[in-house]
């Protein structure tokens, strides 16, 4: 084995790759090593072209596989379909073709015309286009390369060529051809026996090199494809991922899961499942390694949600033997005096939240919970509630929301239900003059604001309370980890309230919040109209319907929100440009009604001075780009048109709805839709007509993007994934919290179990994972 070689460095998972070339891994020069390292370091977190190693490599997966295991014959194909021929050169050549894209560009296409052993059927033709200023001398060379006679492996999609009377298969990737060596026996390849002392493997690349064993690296076998990294081709790629793992002996592949664990589940050894991930046995289904569920990959998986389960749970643990300064405390007089000041019955899901909050509020470790609520369902009174009881114990709170106006919403809102109480309640923004700024913080400093409600300028330097108690962050989503821990900083171990209006289906929310406890309010209260949503097509009969339903709403004194999902005209998407838009809408439309803009290269004066207007009725319709998509609340706005709402993500067009439906109303979400649009989008503006449900909606969504863009996982402080896919290995990743769960219980029996919380308290990816 290469590792053992003396005076060479073995190779182990901790090896640089820009040390790869010294440690004798063939096809892998310093160039190489480097390109290879800026393309990994690219795609693996908090690597840089320096540290990027053999671990980051082997965990750049396969994006599917071939099965070039079998070799078929000329009268076994049909068209479309994907085989391996064993084929003989009859003829070779290159010829001059017009290119339909430029009058100088040269365009050649070179063929060969070849049978196979049996001569079963028409000479097939495999084929690709060649360019640029080389490309004579590279044909030349192809010719001379494949002379009558030559032998070559051919892998791909075959299909009937009409104008050639034969089957033919066109070489994207012209280096996937394999010349065989001469002398070998039929089958050979098949049965990876190729060991002729010379052998010359060409691409339609013109390149060569004379290590025999390569041909049975790409052919005769179940064989990766890769994702291009850098400008490294996939077959080029494919070797030295092969040179590296003949390179590295099992033993330098350290167990990182136990081995009653592995037999429970039948994982494979961690070596076992890294080689077998890249190189699939004989005897394996190809249908699981596409699914993700070869045992290689199910082991892979287990052992990245387990451990980041086991993490979470440790810093849990951690959190729940922390102290507050204070317990809250709540008895029936506090209640009362809570409940004197609400405006309205809660809905039994917000007493249940309530239940849960007092539960954590009362206890003696800081309280760390998730509420989630879909749009509308009443999570701010919730919000509020929780404050009043800190209040009631003398301690302060503090509201953080991600925009002015939404602050402003809250503290207005808070000010009037409050009002006839002794609280005092302020807002802290970013705009305030500098000397009310001072004041502010003078009196929160003392004591004398009970409540502060504001935007990030709650967690600047020169911002201190006098006793926080309680900290609550709204639309979660929209501030990063250290946003939320300056917050949590600013009291001794405060409770901490994070609110998020996108929902998470539940079975996710404990995993991608880390060690956030999770309350859901999954009922909306009473006295609201659905929303009606309807599809319609970018035509002019159906914009003319549409309009003649604006100017119907807009003079029964409703008003309306038109979003568009860009500001500036894009080349390359076909968008309407909402400033234009605004113009033609204001001077040709709707001339009769006050028509108003808001975007997201405004001012924030701007912006707040427009989202006055809109509130306080004087705007009746807004066009806007998705800053409205956050927590403004306008009860008389009825009406919410979505343009290019196949461009919006199903929770961002959900969020949008949010928008409209606030008071009794009937309300309408209109979402213009090209006729041109893809199968997935189609999906998505059908589920929307079908359902107001946002956690059946999250489902969705999830199932058709995945959690790192709806939930922004890198927001939520967690580690990216290399091998699990949350939606797709939901099964696994609740047996793996299932397992964790077990070895946390275990630790104080068990050195085997102590060893490993030690290694997940040290893991550096999972380091802001409990920040919340």
């Amino acid at each position: 084995m290469i590792a053992s070689m003396p005076n060479l460095p073995p190779v182990s998972l901790d090896t640089r790759i820009l040390d790869l070339p010294s440690s004798g891994v063939p096809r892998l020069g310093p160039n190489t090593a480097r390109k290879l390292a800026l393309g990994l370091a690219g795609l693996s977190h908090g690597k840089d072209l320096s540290t990027v190693d053999v671990e980051d490599l082997l965990h750049y997966l396969p994006m599917r596989y071939e099965d070039r295991s079998s070799l078929a014959r000329i009268r076994d194909l049909s068209d479309d379909m994907e085989a391996s021929l064993e084929l003989f050169v009859k003829i070779a050549g290159g010829y001059q073709v017009r290119s339909k894209r430029s009058f100088s560009q040269r365009l050649y296409i070179f063929e060969i015309s070849a049978t196979d052993r049996e001569r079963s059927g028409r000479d097939v033709v495999v084929w690709t286009f060649l360019s640029g200023p080389h490309a004579q001398k590279i044909i030349e060379n192809y010719t001379r390369k494949f002379s009558r006679g030559a032998r070559f492996i051919a892998f791909g999609k075959w299909e009937w060529d009409k104008r050639r009377q034969t089957y033919s298969l066109r070489l994207n990737k012209p280096d996937e051809i394999e010349i065989l060596p001469t002398g070998t026996e039929p089958g050979a390849v098949a049965t990876g026996q190729v060991s002729e002392p010379r052998t010359e493997t060409t691409g339609l690349s013109g390149e060569s090199d004379d290590d025999p064993t390569l041909v049975a690296i790409h052919v005769g076998r179940r064989v990766p494809v890769y994702r291009k990294v850098s400008d490294l081709r996939p077959k080029q790629l494919r070797e030295i991922i092969h040179a590296v793992l003949k390179a590295i002996t099992d033993a330098a592949i350290a167990e990182t899961l136990p081995v009653e664990l592995r037999k429970r589940y039948r994982l494979p050894s961690r070596a076992e499942a890294l080689r077998q991930i890249h190189f699939p046995p004989e005897e394996a289904s190809l249908s699981d390694y596409e699914r993700a569920r070869s045992p290689a990959h199910r082991r892979l998986i287990f052992e990245e949600l387990f451990w980041l389960a086991l993490g979470l749970l440790v810093k849990r643990g951690h959190r729940l033997k922390e102290s507050k300064s204070m317990r809250i405390k709540i008895d029936d007089p506090i209640k009362r005096r809570i409940a004197s000041v609400l405006p309205f019955k809660l809905t039994e899901a917000q007493r249940k939240v309530v239940k849960e909050i007092f539960q954590d509020m009362r206890s003696d470790a800081p309280m760390n919970r998730l509420l989630q609520g879909d749009v509308g369902s009443g999570k701010t009174i919730v919000a509020l509630i929780a404050m009043l009881a800190a209040m009631e114990n003398s301690c302060q709170a503090a509201l953080m929301a991600p925009t002015e106006i939404l602050a402003e919403q809250h503290a207005r809102n808070i000010k009037r239900i409050l009002a006839k109480t002794p609280y005092r309640v302020e807002l802290l923004s970013g705009s305030m003059k500098s000397a009310d700024k001072r004041r502010l913080h003078q009196a929160i400093l003392s004591g004398e604001v009970d409540a502060c409600v504001g935007t990030h300028a709650l967690i600047q330097e020169s911002v201190a309370f006098n006793n926080l108690g309680l900290a609550i962050i709204d639309e979660q989503h929209r501030f990063g980890v250290m946003q939320r821990a300056e917050l949590r900083a600013r009291g001794s171990n405060p409770d901490v309230l994070v609110m998020t209006a996108t929902p998470i289906p539940r079975s996710l929310a404990m995993t991608v919040y880390g060690d956030l406890d999770v309350s859901i309010i999954d009922e909306m209260p009473p006295g609201r109209t659905p929303i009606v949503t309807k599809v319609f097509a970018d035509n002019p009969s159906d914009r003319k319907e549409v309009k003649q339903l604006l100017t119907r709403e807009v003079r029964a004194g409703r008003q309306v929100y038109v979003v568009y999902p860009l500001v500036e005209e894009s080349e390359k998407m076909d968008l309407r440009d909402a400033t234009r838009r605004y113009e033609y809408l204001r001077d040709q439309v709707f001339t009769k009604f006050t028509v108003g803009l808001l975007h997201g290269r405004m001012k924030p004066e701007e912006k707040d001075e427009v989202m006055r207007r809109f509130v306080s009725g004087k705007i009746k319709i807004l066009v806007s780009t998705t800053v409205i998509e956050v927590g403004v609340d306008v009860p008389n706005a009825s009406v919410m048109v979505v343009e290019h709402a196949e461009r919006f993500g199903l929770s961002q067009l959900h969020q949008l709805r949010g928008r409209v439906g606030r008071g009794a109303e009937q309300s309408f979400c209109i979402l213009l839709a090209s006729e041109k649009q893809s199968e997935v989008a189609r999906e998505r503006l059908g589920i929307m007509e079908e359902t107001n449900d946002g956690f059946r909606i999250a489902e969705k969504d999830l199932e058709l993007r995945g959690p790192g863009e709806i939930m922004g996982t890198r927001q939520a402080g967690l580690p990216e994934f290399r091998v699990a896919n949350l939606v797709r290995d939901l099964d696994i990743l609740q047996a793996a919290r299932k397992e964790a769960e077990f070895y946390v219980n275990q630790r104080k029996s068990s050195a085997e179990a102590a060893k490993m919380i030690e290694r997940a308290q040290n893991d550096g990816r999972l380091k802001l994972a409990a920040v919340g």
